[in-house]
C-alpha cells in the first residue's frame, strides 16, 4: 500500500470518528441518483374510436384526422362531411425509462383534447410517440382502461374519470437511447436533498470502502466517483457495489407546517432556547332570539318583532410553561401536549417561537 492511500485512509478514519453512529444509516442507493440515468417523456396526437356515441361529434379537429386517416386506406371523404360521434382526439403521453431495449412494451396514458364526454370503450389507433428530439421512440395502440359512467334520462353516475384513460403495455419501444454507460470512467452521485455534510459523508464512505481516494464532493450536491481500473468496462457492477454502502446523512432542522389541514412535522434536530409559552383560547359565541308580539284584537296595532342579542365572550386562562435552553423535541412535545394544543394552534405557536428567536429551525408553510 501506497503512502498517499494509507495517509487517504487515516483521512477518512478520523472524518468517519467524528461523524454520529450509523443508528440511522441509510444506503446510498436510497440517497443519490446517477447522473444521465433518467426517463424522458414521449407524446402523441392519436384518435380514439369505437365510443357510443360520446365521442367529439361536430369537431373540425377531429374530423380533419379522420379525413387524412381515411386518405391512407384510399377513401376520400372531405371533413365536412364526417360528424365524427364515435371518435376523439386525443394526446397520449409515456415515460421511456433508461436502458430500455427496442421490442419492450410502456403504458400509456390518453387523454381527451377535444369535446368527448367520454372515452369509455374506445380503442386507440396506431399513434407515434415522440420525444424532445422530434424523433419517434415508440408507437401506441390498443382497448382503452379507465373510468365508468352511465346516464339515464334524470340521473347520471361515473365512477373515475372519463375523458382519461390507460393501456397497460400498450406502445412498444422502436427506438433505443443511445447510451454509452459502461465506457464511463468517472461516474458523478446526485442527492436528492442537497446538503454539504452528507455530501462529505458519502464521499469518505465511499472511499473507505473502496481502499482508494476515488470519490470527492464537487459541491453540496454532487459527489464525483472515479472508476477503479478494476471496475473498468463493468460500471453497471461499480455502481451497484456502492448503492450498498452505509452512510448516514445529516439533516437540516426543519418544521413544515400545512395551514389548511393543521399537520406540523418536526425533526428531531429541533431545538429551543430558553423561553415561556402561555397558550389561551377565546371563544366569541352569539345567540338572537325573535320575539313577535301580536296586537291586541279588534286594535288599530300592528305585528311587532323585536330581536334580542345576547354576546358572550369566553377566554380560558392561558398556562405560562417554561421550557429551558436546549431541549429536544420529545421534551418540547411533551410540554405542548401537557398544555393542550391541538395541531393548528401549533403552526401559531412555532411561528412565534421563530420571531422570538427562540427557535434553531427552518419554518416551512405549505
Amino acid at each position: 500500500m501506497t503512502g498517499r492511500c494509507l495517509w487517504a485512509m487515516l483521512a477518512a478514519l478520523v472524518v468517519l470518528a467524528a461523524q454520529p453512529p450509523l443508528a440511522h444509516a441509510v444506503r446510498i442507493k436510497d440517497l443519490v441518483s446517477v447522473k444521465g440515468v433518467r426517463s424522458n417523456h414521449l407524446t402523441g396526437y392519436g384518435v380514439v374510436v369505437g365510443l357510443d356515441g360520446t365521442g367529439d361529434g361536430n369537431s373540425a379537429l377531429t374530423s380533419q384526422a379522420m379525413s387524412n386517416l381515411l386518405k391512407t386506406k384510399s377513401i376520400r371523404l372531405p371533413p365536412n362531411a364526417l360528424k365524427p360521434r364515435n371518435v376523439a382526439s386525443v394526446i397520449v403521453t409515456a415515460e421511456l425509462p433508461p436502458f430500455i431495449n427496442a421490442g419492450d412494451r410502456i403504458d400509456v396514458s390518453v387523454s381527451s383534447i377535444e369535446g368527448a364526454k367520454s372515452l369509455q370503450g374506445g380503442v386507440l389507433l396506431w399513434t407515434a410517440l415522440e420525444a424532445g428530439d422530434a424523433q419517434v421512440y415508440a408507437v401506441a395502440q390498443g382497448a382503452l382502461t379507465g373510468g365508468v359512467g352511465a346516464t339515464s334520462k334524470d340521473t347520471s353516475t361515473k365512477k373515475g374519470a372519463l375523458n382519461t384513460a390507460r393501456i397497460v403495455n400498450g406502445a412498444i419501444v422502436e427506438r433505443e437511447l443511445p447510451s454509452s454507460f459502461d465506457e464511463r470512467t468517472r461516474v458523478n452521485l446526485s442527492l436528492k436533498d442537497a446538503d454539504f455534510t452528507t455530501a462529505s459523508r458519502t464521499a469518505t464512505a465511499i472511499n473507505l470502502a473502496l481502499g482508494l481516494e476515488a470519490a470527492h464532493a464537487l459541491n453540496a450536491r454532487t459527489i464525483a466517483v472515479d472508476v477503479p481500473p478494476s471496475y473498468q468496462g463493468r460500471t453497471a457492477d461499480f455502481i451497484a457495489t456502492i448503492e450498498r454502502i452505509d452512510v448516514s446523512p445529516d439533516r437540516s432542522a426543519r418544521v413544515v407546517i400545512n395551514i389548511n389541514t393543521g399537520t406540523v412535522v418536526i425533526g428531531e434536530d429541533v431545538q429551543v432556547s430558553t423561553v415561556a409559552i402561555s397558550h389561551g383560547a377565546l371563544s366569541i359565541e352569539i345567540q338572537q332570539d325573535i320575539n313577535t308580539q301580536q296586537p291586541y284584537p279588534f286594535s288599530l296595532g300592528t305585528t311587532r318583532t323585536d330581536r334580542n342579542t345576547q354576546v358572550e365572550i369566553t377566554e380560558e386562562g392561558g398556562k405560562l410553561t417554561v421550557l429551558p435552553g436546549g431541549v429536544s423535541i420529545g421534551d418540547l412535545a411533551r410540554a405542548l401536549n401537557a398544555m393542550g394544543v391541538s395541531p393548528r394552534d401549533l403552526a401559531s405557536i412555532f411561528q412565534a417561537l421563530k420571531s422570538a428567536g427562540a427557535l434553531n429551525a427552518e419554518i416551512i408553510i405549505q
